[in-house]
């Protein structure tokens, strides 16, 4: 009795997982790449360090955050002693997994000293975290002093852009409140993100997303993206006119509706998908089957 086999449940068993291997390709290679650079801040003013104590206790600060990164967003502490005691923090952007979150601050320390040296307070924000320390005695800005901005290199004035743009940013102040410090939606294909720095409260964080929309709006114009980072807190805005692509928003919704938190929509959307790819792949593996069988009855 010889084996034989039809030649299209095989075709489509091998195709379906090909298919399936390229899905799980495509959504690794289509991750936001968070560990991209976009300012660094360094203070003018370096510290004398005859005794080491200050490096020492910049290394204790790097070597706390970075572990408190595996299971935190945000972390602020203070080391050292005397005129030696520096602050410091790190935040993840919002939808970032706890594993993701480690990576991108773990190499912010290094990063820090290549960029500022030995400077008395650095900050260094990545697409995906930042980081800052500052030396005690150093003087503090206003949580809602401009830190930094970018507006796209592209203008749509005139195509109604502006004012989808404005209405999804209004949702996004409104957003960071009820979401306690980070949101993220989207609107006729207009990607908005805001966060604020984990110790600030919603309505303070409300008010600087706020001020941060309206310098948006000033600086940028009708630029096709923009960023804007204040002290305390931080927003974006995409416009994609061919839609915005997945991997660029963790939420979908619209001002009309309620807040939506990007991580259980992405959840769901997997659920989803896992639970059709399970479904295909029993029905291909009982053609496959059942093909078998017949050759076998031959």
């Amino acid at each position: 009795m010889g084996f034989g086999f039809s030649s299209e449940p095989l075709f489509l068993f091998l195709s379906f997982l090909f298919l399936f291997s390229n899905l799980e390709i495509n959504t690794v290679e289509s991750a936001a790449d968070y560990k991209t650079l976009v300012y660094k801040g360094c203070a003018k003013q370096t510290f004398t360090d005859p005794t080491g104590a200050y490096s020492q206790a910049l290394s204790a600060l790097f070597g706390t955050m970075v572990s408190q990164s595996m299971k935190t967003r945000f972390y602020k502490t203070t080391t050292g002693t005397a005129q030696t005691t520096i602050t410091g923090l790190f935040q993840c952007r919002g939808d970032l997994s706890n594993g993701d979150c480690y990576n991108c601050v773990s190499g912010l320390p290094q990063l820090a000293d290549k960029l500022c040296g030995p400077t008395i307070a650095a900050r260094v924000q990545l697409f995906g975290c930042y980081m800052l320390y500052e030396v005690a005695g150093f003087a503090e800005v206003s949580g809602m002093e401009m830190l930094y901005k970018t507006c796209g290199g592209t203008n749509i004035a005139g195509s109604g852009f502006e004012e989808r743009r404005d209405t999804v940013l209004s949702v996004l102040e409104t957003g960071v409140v009820n979401g306690h410090g980070f949101y993220t939606t989207t609107y006729q294909s207009v990607y908005v993100l805001g966060q604020c720095e984990g110790d600030v409260g919603d309505s303070d964080c409300g008010e600087c997303v706020k001020i941060a929309v309206q310098k948006a709006q000033v600086e940028c114009g009708s630029s096709i993206s923009g960023q804007v980072y204040l002290q305390k807190c931080f927003i974006s805005y995409n416009y994609y006119p061919n839609g915005v692509p997945r991997r660029s928003t963790p939420s979908y919704s619209s001002p009309s509706s309620s807040v939506v938190t990007g991580q259980n929509t992405g959840k769901t959307v997997a659920i989803i998908l896992g639970g059709a790819a399970v479904v295909g792949f029993l029905v291909i593996l009982l053609m496959f089957a059942r093909s078998v069988m017949k050759k076998e009855e031959k």
